[in-house]
């Protein structure tokens, strides 16, 4: 049945309700102050928009609602920035539940399919795509084909915001990885990678490598899941819509077994927070660092550091970058069809100035902007920007996605075994049982 013939049950409402309140904050994504629930207009004319940007992300937000604003007047669009995590996704299925939704949100790919579970989002047809002179073409792949849903475009891109590895360029120069134009010399291999790791712990005196792991479950799970996808012939950790565990236990072993064998020798950090990992690269006490590209405005904050990021290296089969995308979609209502071209001609809008949210590290999803020779001489971002041609996405599960419960069980198993606190096998066990409930529960969606 299609999406806009499917009713929104008491059951769907609490089950939205559910989703949205297994959302934590997320480290990454910068919380501000929220604002009114109810997304009334301003005018018949005024498009409401609401969107869960702070930080640095939200100063460029910003602009490009003004360039929309300057395009189509001052009274055009009421723009509401919410808080990250919670407050968001709770008030976007409440409105829409209480028929008062924005007419266009954001919303974090991973959680945007539980959202349509739930049957709280319109499908965008071609038609609608159509209709500002957009196709599936204009989209990088990964992005695009990870949001078809039941046959279904569910969301539009904006971009990918994969895992990558940031290098402090004075400290790998010293350990000898850097090429004669100042590059990190290649290291998709395993040999490779751990004598770069042995090189720069050398320099160092202590760590090569930071990964955060204390009061943090994303940066965790980010890691394990690249080096996971990056083994052939991985396994879903999660199928049918969380309902069953289908992790592939040897291979889920092996990466922890060689995180492990990496703090041991003394290469990667046994226990950092977020904020303490970072600071290590920045200031020289580690040479690379793995976290999401958008610390990249963090790092040029820093007086005086020099530093550089790729794709984190293949080191198994194939290569593969955890990622999520933020991406537009049209919350349940009805609309008339020059209010559904208002909001595809919205989306365009935000698209077309893909170059100034790029500033802030995401890899634009709007192929005429990721594909310009402006964007080819963006550094360093062009340089990692290989990273979401391999992007990998959280498996779908109503408990699921960017700071979700999943992610926050399955992040603190990950964390203690890096700090050498519990085996792999006992991180496995810990994971099954914590997990269970959820397992088998059915999904309210």
């Amino acid at each position: 049945m299609a999406m806009s013939s499917r009713a929104i049950s008491r059951r769907g409402f609490l089950a939205g309700g559910l989703a949205a309140a297994a959302v934590p904050l997320l480290a990454g994504c910068s919380s501000v102050v929220s604002a009114g629930l109810v997304g009334s207009r301003l005018s018949s004319q005024t498009l409401v928009y609401w969107n869960l940007f702070g930080g640095g992300d939200g100063s460029r937000m910003q602009s490009m609602e003004a360039g929309y604003r300057k395009a189509h007047g001052p009274d055009s669009l009421q723009a509401t920035t919410f808080a990250w995590g919670n407050p968001y996704y709770t008030k976007v299925t409440l409105a829409t539940v209480g028929n008062k939704p924005p007419d266009v949100a954001v919303a974090h790919l991973t959680r945007a399919k539980p959202l349509w579970e739930g049957g709280l989002l319109d499908p965008i047809t071609d038609e609608d795509l159509a209709s500002v002179g957009l196709s599936a073409k204009d989209f990088s792949a990964r992005p695009w084909s990870a949001q078809r849903t039941d046959g279904h475009t569910i969301a539009i891109p904006l971009d990918t915001h994969p895992i990558v590895m940031f290098f402090n360029t004075d400290v790998c120069r010293k350990a000898g990885l850097l090429t004669s134009d100042g590059s990190l010399t290649p290291l998709d291999d395993m040999d490779a990678f751990e004598s770069a790791l042995a090189a720069v712990s050398k320099v160092t005196g202590g760590a090569a490598l930071t990964i955060p792991n204390v009061s943090e479950t994303a940066t965790p799970w980010r890691v394990f899941w690249t080096f996971y996808h990056q083994h052939s012939g991985a396994s879903p950790f999660l199928s049918d819509n969380g309902a069953k565990l289908t992790v592939d236990e040897d291979i889920f072993g092996d990466v922890l077994d060689r995180i492990q064998s990496w703090v041991k020798k003394g290469w990667v950090n046994k226990g950092l927070d977020y904020a303490t990992a970072q600071s290590y690269m920045f200031t020289g006490k580690a040479g690379l660092y793995m976290e999401g590209e958008w610390e990249l405005t963090t790092a040029q904050s820093v007086k005086g550091l020099k530093f550089g990021m790729v794709p984190i290296p293949k080191l198994y089969d194939e290569a593969a970058s955890q990622a999520d995308s933020h991406t537009f979609v049209l919350p349940r209502k009805d609309r008339t069809p020059e209010e559904r071209k208002q909001a595809m001609g919205f989306i365009k809008s935000m698209l077309e100035q893909s170059m100034t949210w790029a500033q802030g590290g995401h890899v634009p999803a709007y192929l005429p902007i990721a594909t310009s020779s402006a964007y080819a001489k963006l550094e360093p971002q062009a340089d990692y920007s290989g990273a979401a041609t391999t992007a990998v996405y959280d498996d779908p599960a109503w408990y699921g996605g960017s700071g979700s419960t999943f992610e926050n069980i399955v992040g603190a198993q990950l964390g203690l075994a890096q700090q050498l606190a519990i085996s792999p096998q006992g991180a496995l066990q810990a994971i099954k049982d914590q997990l269970r409930v959820y397992l088998d529960t059915p999904s309210p969606l």
